[in-house]
């Protein structure tokens, strides 16, 4: 990504996000994050110069896919995407996109999910907190996403909110110039209601 690029994203993150330097917003203050510590929003326009910030952070190049900024906005008003951005307390922590939200067929799907922060837990609790909003708020049967199999990391976290594998998804996936095999993982709602507290 062109460094005029990068100083442009980050003084559009900080303008919608104020209150200290940009750097604030991928450091954590190692406290617990589960999803009933995280606050998920609807995400808007104003929310796309961070999304696409962490697309591209360092290290993401070959796992988290890229939109422009066009194809972003395209997608915040098709009607067929939701996106959400994941905080706690102050600190923006990652997103998520929803493809196909409130579907009539009752199947969503995870288009892409980041943090700002890796390996730190962070990731779990987004997901575990999107799964119980996409099943509280819509009426999905099935919540599904693709992950490439070479990603174990990301393949546990799924696991452990979860996420059961179905198989091989061969070819479909463009990116980079190239075309990859996905992981298929999905998760019912029958058994999310089963791992869920009582009277929750």
């Amino acid at each position: 990504m062109p460094e005029a690029d990068i100083r442009a994203f980050k003084l559009a993150i900080t303008a919608r996000y104020p209150g200290g330097h940009i750097a604030n917003l991928f450091q954590t203050d190692g406290g617990a994050l589960n999803a009933d510590t995280l606050q998920l929003t609807r995400g808007s326009d104003g929310d796309v110069p961070f999304v696409m910030a962490t697309e591209r952070l360092m290290g993401y190049e070959q796992l988290v896919g890229r939109w422009t900024d066009a194809q972003h906005r395209a997608a915040l008003r098709d009607g067929r995407h939701a996106y959400f951005i994941a905080r706690r307390d102050s600190q923006t922590v990652g997103f998520a996109i929803v493809r196909d939200w409130a579907s009539p067929e009752r199947v969503a799907h995870i288009k892409r999910i980041a943090v700002c922060q890796p390996n730190c837990g962070h990731g779990r609790a987004l997901l575990a907190g999107l799964v119980n909003v996409v099943f509280r708020d819509t009426e999905a049967h099935r919540i599904w996403l693709g992950v490439y199999p070479d990603n174990e990391r990301a393949r546990r976290a799924y696991e452990a909110v979860g996420f059961q594998i179905e198989g091989i998804a061969r070819g479909s996936s463009f990116f980079g110039g190239t075309y990859r095999d996905e992981l298929v993982m999905s998760l019912l709602r029958p058994e999310w209601s089963s791992r869920r507290p009582p009277g929750d």
